[in-house]
């Protein structure tokens, strides 16, 4: 049975270039988590997605989805990619600092952890009034897993913005992003802001976030991050000061009760996108990724409860629901233009206000790990222990 319909219709695409050159990662972008592609999705089944309405197919005997009040949600098994029920999967929504999984799937694996940056006045500049902060100050040196616990606990656009500069600069970033998106094979997502603060024509859709949410999970470095409860962010005095999660399923702050099995992902939120939410979890050996956006309930943690009934549902209905799509991309053929485009992008030295270098990260990739090797040693120095 289908409840509803969807809208729009997907065009797929081929692996950006950066796919095969992420060479800089601890590990390969698809190993370290047992998560497999799975099934490349059907015409048939995308197309259901993109109407209108909630969708589940349930055999008999199948508990009846959550009444949940989010303009758009999707619960999808994380391993073969199949999607169990949905919400307006499609529907192009402001994500919010969700929308900082897709920087994170983008700009983590051409930045070594170890790498330690001195942030300058100039790289703070332009953040957005009202936006979350870490607490990053000028003229202070950070690891740059300093700055990957700021953005995936604290939410921190300060950190966005040392990072996305540290990796090309906040357009070039943003380019990238929307570039890696279409890889993906995520149709609705338009990046203007890489932080996901509220910037005209910036979208995204529950479909895309669990496609982000989804690749994290297959990065190890992305899964640690997004797992973390706590960490030590560098204080200006040369101290340090505790920082927590702010996805409250993963704490338990605020009154909201710990999800078990939780394994993290991102919250976000803005006065536009409302509160938004990308979680995961595994229990029996089974991960499932849900999608909240946006709950119309007047109580500000209504995501986090919405997302724990869809979980809920999840993992009581996987194996008993026939799947009403799949997140997974259906290639048509090799991108065109300004998607296409390589990795090979200037990157700044980690030591001073920096100059794009000549000799790109892709490059070093194609002389394989000892090419990437000395890359390092010749923009960075020698690089310490994460």
């Amino acid at each position: 049975m289908t409840i509803g319909f969807a809208s729009r219709a997907a065009v797929s695409t081929c692996v950006l270039c950066t796919a095969g050159l992420l060479v800089l990662a601890p590990a390969a972008a698809t190993t370290g988590t047992g998560i497999d592609p799975g099934p490349r999705v059907t015409p048939a089944s995308a197309s259901l997605l993109y109407r209108p309405g909630t969708h589940v197919r349930p055999r008999p005997g199948t508990p009846g989805v959550p009444d949940l009040s989010a303009r758009s949600w999707l619960v999808a098994d994380a391993h073969t990619g199949e999607v169990l029920a949905a919400h307006d999967a499609h529907r192009r929504l402001a994500p919010a600092s969700t929308l900082k999984t897709l920087f994170a799937l983008t700009v983590l694996p051409i930045l070594p952890a170890g790498i330690t940056h001195r942030v300058s006045a100039e790289e703070l500049a332009g953040i957005g009034p009202g936006s979350s902060l870490v607490g990053v100050a000028e003229n202070r040196g950070y690891r740059v897993s300093d700055l990957w616990n700021g953005v995936f606990l604290s939410s921190g656009n300060d950190a966005v913005r040392v990072l996305a500069e540290l990796s090309g600069g906040w357009r070039d970033t943003a380019r990238r992003m929307q570039a890696k998106a279409r890889a993906l094979g995520a149709r609705d997502t338009r990046v203007t802001s890489p932080d996901g603060y509220d910037a005209p024509g910036q979208v995204s859709s529950a479909f895309d976030l669990a496609v982000f949410g989804r690749a994290g999970l297959r990065n190890p470095e992305f899964a640690r991050y997004c797992a973390r409860r706590e960490a030590r962010f560098p204080a200006r005095d040369g101290g340090s000061y505790g920082i927590r999660n702010t996805n409250r399923l993963l704490t338990g702050a605020d009154g909201v009760e710990p999800y078990r099995g939780l394994v993290g992902i991102k919250n976000g939120y803005t006065s536009n996108a409302g509160n938004t939410l990308v979680a995961a979890a595994r229990r029996d050996g089974r991960t499932l990724v849900a999608t909240v956006m946006n709950p119309r309930a007047d109580d500000g943690l209504a995501v986090y409860e919405e997302a724990r009934s869809l979980l809920d549902w999840g993992f009581e209905a996987a194996g008993r629901v026939d799947p009403v799509g799949s997140l997974d991309a259906q290639r048509s053929g090799p991108l065109r233009g300004p998607e296409a485009e390589s990795a090979a992008v200037p990157v700044r030295r980690g030591d001073g206000p920096g100059r794009p270098v000549s000799w790109t990260i892709a490059g070093a990739a194609l002389l394989g790990g000892a090419g990437t090797a000395l890359f390092l040693r010749l923009r960075w120095g020698p690089v310490p222990a994460d």
